[in-house]
């Protein structure tokens, strides 16, 4: 045959055989891809789904959303291994499944990361302006208390790069595979009629101690997994006005990035608030310790509470979530305590301190006392502010000068106290004393209802910024405040005071045991409070802090208890820098910022004043009828 007859141009030799060749029948594999080239090359798209099932994917991608909200009924072990295996079956660089799940079912794991994602969500609002934090805090943005259960995917990075095909040159593929993974899983779930949320609002070292991941294996955050508790039609970061989706075409390019290309996206950015001082945290989590004297073996509420609580308040004749931060403190009490609380009590624990030698309050010691005994009079500032609260109150003394103060409730140390620059505060066995006291005060004043914590002590602003220290990684020029009546120079005398108590202590195995900080750098009256803490969340009563000086005492229970962080409302935030790193460490709101500087409980009187009011208003208001 000549060369023209077997130009390319006019002949295809794969469909023209030669005159005289002899056909034979194609070996058909009884493995792998059974088609052949002759198909293949006849019809290019005879690999796709038919059209039904080409729209039902464009439905299951479309109404893909990430939820927050569940019902707390189970999923069956089938479901969830379906999902499971709808991840195992995602795409892989060089084959090497690098994706680990881990089912998340225990009690106090999901309690300890609940109280992760509430730090990290605090401590992310406090990077934003005041307009961009507010809008975050209103958002709910993970479902770990109500979903019947978590799943951690994990990244085993352990294989050297080289030896994974594709990863030698991009190194975090295996970290995409997993991302590819969770998004198989996802849109099974939603296949299913399951809701799953991506919560990647923790620190991952936390989250890595937590589930004692080894060296070299990555999480890719909390994935929640359960029956939905909302049918969001579209993104709810979009309905809350938070971003908005981009058109495909401001996405996409051609061949090469153009030279005026797209912008950076600002949309985040323009709400970014000039970086604050403050010192990361990052520790793997104190382990549960049922030696300690904070221990305790208290529940968070059960899923079902958390869920019936939020209930209730979507099905009153006002959109959801109309009272604001008011309302989620609400469904938190509800949760925790029920809504047919009508009264509480203050516990107003007061204390003096030998620190007071080294000059840091701007008042004689003396007025401890003073405070103390209006106090028994009705007359102190908290205590009137708790009455027009409908409040009762408890007086405690905990170590005022000069003897036990007449008609209060005792709860004082036993041992001789140091001034915690040159000797500890306190023995440990003084606070478990103390402690145990205080625990049995709570349990008493929670038969009342809710109970708000008060404070009296002259220096003990500068003891509560050491704690703060401790708990919180804020340095001592942080943690110094003005307190009441201080000057400029008198926080500089803080500042150096603070200093001198950390060279004297090990910061970090104060941070290792709270028990041992309260009595290291601690004061009485926050033994007892921590114990009042315990006490009343055992008896099912929620708790409402104060200032510093309240609200340390909380962050010493909660590093030990995370349960317990489900049963506090933070009233208020002060002043003071120190106590909004603690309301931040603690994963709470404040409900007010009146700019206090009393402490006497009036932050957490005026805060559960509202509260009643807020209970009022779901027990009497208007309901909706289905």
């Amino acid at each position: 045959m000549s060369d023209e007859a077997r130009d390319p141009e006019t002949t295809n030799p794969a469909d023209e055989p030669l005159p005289g060749d002899h056909l034979f029948e194609r070996p058909v594999p009884n493995v792998g891809d059974d088609s052949s080239v002759n198909e293949r090359d006849r019809d290019v798209s005879g690999w796709a789904f038919d059209q039904a099932t080409q729209a039902a994917l464009d439905r299951v991608i479309g109404a893909r959303r990430d939820i927050r909200r569940f019902r707390p009924d189970p999923v069956s072990d089938e479901l969830v291994r379906e999902v499971l295996n709808a991840g195992h079956g995602g795409p892989s660089v060089g084959q090497s499944q690098p994706w680990r799940f881990i089912i998340v079912k225990d009690r106090r794991t999901r309690e300890r990361a609940a109280l992760m994602s509430d730090r990290e969500r605090m401590r992310q609002s406090r990077q934003l302006t005041a307009e961009r934090s507010q809008r975050l805090l209103d958002l709910q943005l993970e479902g770990i208390r109500e979903a019947p259960l978590g799943i951690v995917v994990a990244c085993d990075r352990r294989a050297p790069a080289a030896g994974v095909l594709g990863r030698n040159t991009f190194h975090d593929a295996d970290m995409w595979s997993c991302a590819a993974a969770i998004e198989n899983m996802w849109l099974t779930a939603r296949a299913l009629g399951l809701g799953m949320g991506w919560v990647t609002l923790m620190q991952p070292d936390e989250l890595a101690g937590l589930l004692n991941l080894p060296e070299g294996v990555t999480t890719l955050g909390w994935l929640c997994l359960g029956w939905p508790n909302e049918r969001p039609p579209y993104p709810g970061l979009e309905r809350r006005a938070w971003s908005h989706k981009l058109p495909l075409d401001q996405v996409v390019m051609t061949d090469r990035w153009p030279d005026n290309g797209p912008e950076p996206p600002v949309s985040a950015l323009a709400g970014m608030a000039p970086a604050e001082p403050v010192e990361s945290l990052i520790t793997r989590p104190i382990p549960d310790d049922p030696s300690s004297v904070l221990w305790s073996d208290v529940h968070a509420p059960s899923p079902q509470q958390v869920v019936d609580a939020r209930d209730k308040g979507e099905k009153l004749l006002t959109p959801p979530g109309s009272l604001g931060k008011l309302d989620q403190a609400l469904d938190r009490l509800v949760a925790a305590s029920g809504d047919q609380v009508t009264g509480g009590t203050l516990v107003l624990v007061g204390a003096d301190h030998p620190l007071n030698a080294h000059k840091v309050s701007a008042f004689d010691q003396s007025v401890s006392r003073q405070v103390m005994e209006a106090a028994l009079e009705g007359r102190a500032v908290g205590v009137v502010t708790a009455r027009s609260a409908g409040l009762d109150v408890m007086v405690v003394d905990a170590g005022i000068d000069g003897g036990p103060v007449a008609g209060c409730e005792l709860a004082r140390p036993e041992d001789v106290r140091g001034d915690l620059v040159n000797t500890p505060a306190m023995t440990t066995a003084d606070v478990r004393r103390l402690m145990t006291r205080g625990r049995e005060l709570g349990a008493r004043a929670a038969e009342r209802g809710v109970v708000c914590l008060g404070e009296i002590g002259i220096g003990n602003t500068t003891i509560a910024s050491a704690l703060a220290c401790v708990f919180t990684g804020i340095t001592p020029e942080q943690a110094a405040g003005i307190g009441a009546g201080s000057d400029a120079k008198m926080v500089e005398h803080k500042a150096e005071v603070l200093r001198a108590i950390f060279a004297r202590t090990d910061i970090t195995a104060l941070r290792a045991d709270p028990a041992l900080a309260l009595a290291e750098v601690g004061g009485p009256e926050f033994a007892v409070l921590a114990g009042v803490i315990l006490g009343a969340v055992e008896a099912g009563s929620t708790v409402v802090l104060d200032g510093l000086a309240g609200s340390v005492p909380a962050l010493a229970v909660v590093e030990v208890n995370p349960a317990v962080q489900s049963y506090l409302i933070a009233g208020q935030v002060s002043r003071e820098f120190a106590h909004g790193a603690v309301l931040t460490r603690l994963g709470l709101e404040p409900l007010v910022s009146l700019r206090l500087r009393a402490g006497e409980g009036v932050g957490a009187s005026l805060a559960t004043q509202m509260l009643f009011t807020g209970l009022a208003v779901r027990r009497q208001s208007g309901r909706t009828e289905e």
